[in-house]
């Protein structure tokens, strides 16, 4: 298990969270939960609706989009930050080719957290519109 101090660390990393001061990644880190998956495991499925944020702490995950590889990701590479701020579907499956350990961060307690502390709003909104892709 992670302490609360390594959380804060790999979330500090994430651009969304970038903005963020110590006390509000804390708050942020408090939320996220720590998962185990001893197999392989699909993180995302393009077109689904995304109700987590997922950051990989340890192993390494494939990116597609319409079937097609797209990316590779490891070690504190995160993946469904834009549908977990905008509620959009998901633009890609993601998929861990073993064992990997991850932080997921659910839409509901991070939608309350946004509720109730607008600085952390203000500068996610913030980190999110720069990543948004244009359409």
């Amino acid at each position: 298990m992670l302490r609360k101090d390594a959380k804060i660390e790999l979330l500090k990393r994430v651009p969304l969270f970038e903005r963020c001061s110590k006390r509000e990644l804390a708050q942020i880190a408090a939320l996220a939960d720590e998962l185990d998956l001893p197999s392989p495991r699909d993180l995302t499925r393009e077109g689904a609706d995304g109700w987590e944020f997922i950051v990989l702490v340890q192993g390494e995950a494939d990116v597609r989009s319409k079937g097609r590889k797209i990316n590779e990701l490891g070690p504190g590479d995160f993946v469904g930050e834009i549908s977990l701020v905008t509620g959009r579907p998901r633009t890609a499956t993601v998929r861990t080719r073993g064992p990997a350990r991850i932080l997921v961060l659910a839409a509901t307690g991070f939608r309350t957290l946004m509720h109730d502390v607008p600085s952390i709003q203000d500068k996610v909104l913030a980190a999110i519109t720069a990543r948004l892709p244009d359409e």
